[in-house]
């Protein structure tokens, strides 16, 4: 199955256990759950590859995100495979701090497939620093 396959062999994060994400990785290979490597991030973005597996991507693209991001359609996680984002979300769920580029917990995750996506940069005067991906075209979301 296209984005699980090398999830096993994905470093560990040593507070969850859970695999650490291609995104959350840094070049030494070490990582967390907690940050988002914004050269990763960038990365993802352009080269269509995944922020879990760091595989290729498929269509649809899937978003994984907060129910606040939803409703802002701006998320901070690159596009993922959607069995990539079942088992990131699996591996997070119930963390008593943020994660995933998160500044607090997260109750529930959502996952957004979408034909595609923008890639925002933020400028020097927004408020938020981090990098943003905002679906073009909705075509379905779930809570996971």
């Amino acid at each position: 199955m296209i984005g699980t396959t090398g999830l096993d062999e994905r470093p560990r994060d040593p507070e969850l256990g859970g695999p650490v994400p291609y995104v959350c990785e840094d070049d030494d290979g070490r990582g967390s759950l907690r940050v988002l490597n914004k050269k990763r991030v960038i990365q993802c973005a352009l080269s269509r590859i995944c922020a879990v597996c760091g595989e290729t991507l498929d269509h649809p693209l899937v978003l994984l995100g907060t129910r606040a991001e939803l409703d802002r359609m701006e998320f901070h996680v690159p596009p993922v495979h959607e069995a990539c984002g079942d088992a990131v979300a699996a591996a997070v769920v119930g963390a008593a701090f943020g994660v995933l580029g998160q500044d607090g917990p997260v109750e529930r995750w959502v996952l957004v497939s979408t034909g595609g996506f923008e890639h925002e940069r933020p400028q020097r005067f927004d408020p938020d620093l981090r990098p943003r991906f905002r679906p073009n075209r909705l075509l379905s979301t779930r809570e996971v």
